[in-house]
């Protein structure tokens, strides 16, 4: 599948910001497991949190290469997320919702849930080299960083 790292339906408020969606830069080889499985519902259940009133923060990529298609374009083994979650008007502190997920770009997981794959941001910037909420104070990032999301 062409896995969308920014989802059509995140983008909905015109044609222009929907259609940005499809372009190639917003798309690499995902299984149609982990597409249409637990990436689905982890996006699904992203839209929902914002509808409840809740700003999110999204960060999304890729790791690793399990294959090349057209000795091109990279299929990556994992596929990463990070969702700060902020209730509208309020400020990010140490009790700020961090979900962070890393799952396998696999067949065989089309049923699972992405609550299976939940882990650290920590973790997340060991394996892919970023570093994620850098511009907080450390304090706090360090925080953020190393806790698992429990809801």
């Amino acid at each position: 599948d062409r896995g969308h790292l920014v989802p059509s339906a995140d983008r909905t408020t015109s044609i222009k910001a929907n259609s940005s969606t499809f372009v190639m830069t917003n798309m690499t080889p995902q299984t149609p497991e982990l597409n249409q499985g637990p990436w689905e519902k982890l996006e699904t259940y992203s839209r929902s949190m914002a509808r409840r009133n809740n700003d999110l923060y999204i960060y999304t990529g890729g790791y690793g290469q399990k294959a090349k298609l057209r000795n091109t374009i990279s299929v990556p083994t994992n596929f990463w997320k990070i969702i700060i979650v902020v209730p509208r008007g309020s400020q990010i502190n140490s009790q700020t919702r961090v979900i962070a997920v890393d799952i396998p770009n696999i067949y065989g997981i089309k049923e699972k849930n992405w609550r299976d794959y939940r882990t650290t941001v920590r973790n997340i910037e060991q394996k892919t080299g970023y570093d994620f909420l850098s511009a907080l104070p450390k304090d706090m990032q360090n925080v953020l960083e190393t806790k698992i999301d429990s809801r």
